[in-house]
């Protein structure tokens, strides 16, 4: 039903399937539990996080929805489920030196024109400028490049597909990895067997082996990291919310306006800048 009906992508139904094997490993038959042996899953899953534990009583909640849509339950227990801290954690961030100190060290670097190097380059652009996901970026299609128009065409979460803007200095690195990639195969960042494409492990492990050359953490970046530096710098930048959730390709504004938060500055000098009564001064 999530592939078919939802078009939920395979990282979210790999992790739905392993949440209903071991929560029937822990209480039994899913189909025949009652809400007792559910409420007890709050004890095996006391050490996770939050957000874990969101996810496991999510894939469990639309199971039991699943039964009763189908006629196989004449109930729903999934009340009983133990109910996580909504509240959600705030992104890690990356400074704007930080950012350009990354940039400063992949640039040299490509400067050798070393395939491995513009990779980089290419990758760091369009994580950074492009706000894309990993899954979104190592997979792209050649198909998806840019020939007059600056958007790359992205599919992102189930299936639905997105334009997002390709910077003039990320068209110039595209290009130059263009040929350096060579001809042959559908992919823009194949693997080095040319079975398949760059993985996410892969571009994580790249990432932080240029974080610790340009002196950053390596702890403190990922591909993730760069989407939330993306989007936190596009908001500094005075970016619309909408906009936002548009090139983030989030399906609901909630998941954006966890960035409204790191701008809180920002919009109080806006408010006492532009706001009309920021103009009246004297009122009693």
């Amino acid at each position: 039903m999530l592939a078919a009906e939802r078009g939920a992508a395979a990282n979210t139904l790999a992790a739905y399937r392993g949440d209903l094997e071991g929560a029937e490993e822990a209480i039994g038959d899913l189909a025949a539990v009652d809400g007792q042996s559910l409420a007890s899953l709050g004890a095996a899953w006391a050490g996770l996080a939050p957000s874990s534990l969101a996810r496991k009583c999510s894939a469990l909640r639309q199971f039991f929805g699943f039964l009763a849509d189908e006629g196989l339950r004449d109930d729903d227990p999934s009340s009983a489920l133990p109910r996580p801290r909504t509240r959600r954690p705030l992104p890690r961030l990356l400074g704007h030196g930080e950012v350009e100190a990354l940039f400063n060290r992949v640039e040299s670097e490509a400067e050798s024109g070393r395939s491995d190097a513009v990779r980089m380059l290419v990758l760091l652009e369009l994580l950074y400028g492009s706000g894309l996901r990993a899954t979104e970026l190592v997979s792209l299609p050649l198909a998806a490049v840019p020939r007059d128009a600056p958007f790359l065409t992205v599919t992102g979460k189930g299936g639905q597909q997105r334009m997002v803007p390709v910077s003039t200095r990320a068209r110039m690195a595209l290009s130059r990895w263009l040929v350096l990639r060579g001809e042959g195969g559908k992919l823009l960042f194949p693997s080095r067997s040319g079975k398949g494409h760059l993985t996410r492990v892969r571009l994580f492990q790249l990432l932080r082996a240029l974080a610790a050359r340009a002196g950053i953490d390596p702890e403190k970046v990922s591909p993730h990291v760069l989407r939330h530096a993306f989007a936190t710098h596009l908001l500094e930048g005075g970016a619309d919310l909408r906009v936002l959730q548009t090139l983030l390709g989030h399906a609901d504004i909630a998941t954006t306006q966890i960035y409204t938060h790191v701008d809180s500055a920002r919009l109080v000098a806006l408010v006492n800048t532009r706001h009309p009564l920021a103009q009246v001064s004297g009122r009693g």
